[in-house]
């Protein structure tokens, strides 16, 4: 395999159901993203926020080795359009790139209104295993390990890392994570909060099928207000989440689902979800 391959070859889309199964197909380059592949992540992932054709998603990848090995460095990440008087790369052009890049990838795994979980098949490295811990939930098989990997290329933590690891794990395990660079096993990567599920590696698809599928029979507005005050919460002060949190019960309180909820509880019966 190689890049000759189409863009929707590499990042595969496929609709289960009511659950979108995002698949990293790179294996010949360790699942690893280059611009046009990460960009597709994340287009996908922004239109699943209006086409309400899925109410989950999951993000996975081929192989049994790696689930995303980090951004594909065989790229070339300068500019290609410059006169020949022009450096090929200047001063601000790693900046930019990054800016126009890698972080609307993870804005918009992030704010993504559907839940996403990470099934982890293998190795996450670098922007890879930043991928997987910005999901909502993540499912690692028993062969998967994590790796911040930038301190062995002489590289400084990218991809959010420095700012979602904190966030999960706290400081001292961050900055060991990140200063030894030293592989994390699943076990402990679920020890340490990084991880919510560790199965067997042939069980990491089915696994994450079930909380999918479980999770796209929910109240989808309400796990999307939901995601917006968890992400909200650690960068906001009590009085602001007070009112944050308000103005979210006020706006589910407009959904069918809230009424079918109040509905189904006053009836004694299950809930039917109808996702708006």
């Amino acid at each position: 395999m190689s890049d000759e391959r189409s863009l929707d070859e590499q990042v595969r889309l496929d609709y289960r159901g009511s659950v979108a199964w995002i698949t990293i197909d790179r294996p010949e380059a360790g699942n690893a993203l280059n611009p046009p592949c990460r960009d597709r992540v994340r287009d996908i992932l922004n239109g699943l926020n209006t086409s309400h054709r899925a109410r989950c998603a999951v993000i996975t990848a081929t192989g049994d080795r790696f689930f995303c090995t980090g951004a594909d460095l065989r790229h070339s990440y300068g500019a290609t359009d410059r006169s020949t008087d022009v450096p090929e790369r200047i001063m601000g052009d790693v900046r930019r790139g990054m800016l126009d890049g890698q972080y609307p990838l993870f804005n918009a795994l992030l704010e993504c209104d559907v839940p996403v979980i990470a099934a982890v098949n293998g190795t996450a490295a670098g922007m890879g295993a930043h991928l997987a811990l910005a999901c909502d939930l993540v499912i690692a098989g028993d062969r998967a390990k994590f790796v911040e990997v930038f301190a062995r290329r002489g590289l400084v933590p990218d991809a959010l890392g420095p700012w979602l690891l904190p966030r999960i794990i706290g400081v001292r395990r961050t900055m060991e994570l990140f200063l030894l660079a030293e592989d994390l096993p699943a076990d402990q990567a679920h020890a340490y909060g990084l991880v919510n599920r560790v199965v067997p590696h042939d069980e990491v698809q089915p696994a994450a099928a079930e909380w999918a599928e479980r999770l796209a029979a929910g109240p989808s507005r309400s796990f999307a207000l939901t995601k917006w005050l968890v992400n909200r919460s650690l960068d906001t002060d009590r009085a602001t989440m007070a009112h944050d949190e308000a103005a979210a019960v006020e706006l589910n309180a407009g959904t069918q689902d809230s009424a079918e909820g109040v509905a189904a509880f006053q009836q004694r019966r299950p809930p039917e979800w109808k996702g708006y």
